[in-house]
């Protein structure tokens, strides 16, 4: 079926106060946590909302916790992420920008379901418009992770990134999101290195996902960081010219190696343009705040400290402490 589940107790159901679920397009991880919000339980599967349709949701996520729920009563279950799309579950309708991160809640949807062991809130994404300063964007999941940041640092002011296949930039203001940037950074490499003339030069990206491990791929990423986003005008120029770097220059290694430092440099070129817009009108004096997982943050501290800016990493439990946060505000 796709999951994976792990208990910490024999007695889940007797501890059990409400369940956490991150819900993306491909997967979904699912947290039982008692009445001090530690976890006693959790399951993930691969029934992501691109395998599931309206009427599948209730079923998978009983298949997934079922064994954890009480013989009677209704389990309250805050779900953020991709359930909550229009193609999802039910649409939670995206709360427009300036929104404060600890009142999500207040625009969870809650579906009609067929039984009564579970009551479900789906956390709704957040939204801008075109403005002055601001142009069309979204955002669904996200939220719920810089939810995660507030709720350990309730006034946080200043910019956070969560790198990905479509790195998130937003600018907080003492707890509220006042906007934000969406980057196709990750999917623009994974076009590039797959399925442009490039993809005869660089390594897979699945093969090349360690490279930074590699002094002289780390070298080269950091150089290329740097080049463009002096001169972020020249990115098209700069990335035939690695294909031309292939076939020309006779200082690059071979093999897979070689393969592997055209990689670093494509990555640098990517992640470079993208800091030259975000990092735009930031300050260097002003550590910017990583949400992610570790090998991804890494690559962007080690971008972000190229050009000068300095950072703090918050991890990848974010998306539990907002679903934690969010949990409370629905009290």
């Amino acid at each position: 079926m796709g999951s994976t589940e792990m208990s910490e107790t024999p007695d889940i159901a007797d501890q059990l106060t409400w369940i956490a679920v991150d819900w993306g397009s491909s997967n979904l991880r699912a947290w039982g946590l008692d009445q001090h919000d530690q976890v006693i339980a959790q399951a993930s599967s691969d029934k992501g909302m691109l395998s599931l349709k309206a009427d599948e949701y209730e079923a998978e996520l009983l298949r997934l916790v079922g064994d954890w729920l009480p013989a009677t009563g209704t389990t309250k279950v805050m779900v953020c992420g991709m359930a909550g799309a229009r193609q999802g579950w039910m649409e939670a309708a995206y709360l427009p920008v300036p929104t404060r991160l600890d009142q999500l809640s207040q625009g969870a949807v809650t579906p009609t379901l067929t039984g009564d062991r579970l009551g479900v809130y789906l956390l709704p994404g957040l939204s801008q418009t075109r403005g002055t300063a601001t142009h069309f964007d979204v955002m669904r999941g996200e939220e719920t992770q810089l939810a995660g940041l507030v709720a350990d640092s309730p006034d946080f002011t200043g910019l956070a990134c969560l790198p990905g296949t479509h790195a998130k930039w937003a600018t907080l203001e003492a707890g509220a999101v006042s906007g934000f940037s969406t980057y196709l950074t990750g999917e623009l490499y994974q076009l590039l290195a797959n399925q442009s003339v490039l993809k005869h030069s660089v390594l897979s990206p699945s093969a090349a996902k360690d490279d930074l491990n590699d002094a002289a791929c780390r070298e080269t990423f950091i150089s290329a960081v740097s080049e463009i986003h002096q001169a972020p005008e020249t990115f098209s120029s700069r990335l035939f010219g690695l294909r031309a770097q292939d076939l020309l220059d006779g200082r690059l290694p071979a093999g897979d190696t070689r393969g592997a430092v055209l990689a670093a440099r494509l990555s640098g070129l990517a992640i470079g343009l993208e800091l030259a817009g975000a990092c735009r009108e930031c300050p260097l004096d002003k550590p910017i705040m990583l949400i992610g997982n570790q090998a991804l943050s890494q690559r962007y501290t080690l971008a972000l400290n190229a050009i000068g800016y300095q950072t703090h990493v918050n991890g990848d439990t974010a998306v539990l402490a907002g679903l934690r946060l969010a949990h409370h505000a629905l009290k």
